[in-house]
């Protein structure tokens, strides 16, 4: 599964569906909201593009680290204290491959998908760069 979206993410069921006896490792990434001095994040995206770019990282990583199945769930919206906002999960043959693969696909996105991150202050808002 790649996709964006506001609702949560139920991340036990990723995993249940991710399991297959092909796969010896599986690598999860789950960023959350942490209090920086911040209320909450608010995440606004270019939908279609950051959906593309999502499944070209994807497919990037299945090729170059030889993974079984890629999943990334980016969440938009207003995001609380302690909200999940992204999960990676990733499946290979063996842990090499489905930790460094997971470690790069998180790099490409903060890098290349158009998603942007405003904190919501008590006095305000600040966007990130």
């Amino acid at each position: 599964m790649i996709t964006i979206q506001k609702e949560d993410v139920d991340i036990l069921r990723l995993i249940q569906d991710a399991k297959s006896k092909h796969t010896g490792a599986m690598s999860l990434f789950i960023g959350t909201v942490r209090d920086d001095g911040i209320e909450a994040l608010d995440f606004e995206c270019h939908l279609d593009i950051a959906e593309e770019n999502l499944h070209e990282i994807a497919d990037q990583a299945k090729e170059s680290f030889h993974l079984v199945t890629v999943d990334i769930i980016h969440r938009i919206g207003t995001l609380s204290l302690t909200d999940t906002i992204l999960v990676i999960l990733v499946t290979a043959g063996h842990r090499k491959e489905a930790i460094e693969g997971c470690s790069w696909i998180l790099e490409r996105i903060k890098e290349t998908v158009p998603i942007w991150k405003k904190d919501i202050l008590k006095d305000g808002h600040h966007w990130h760069d």
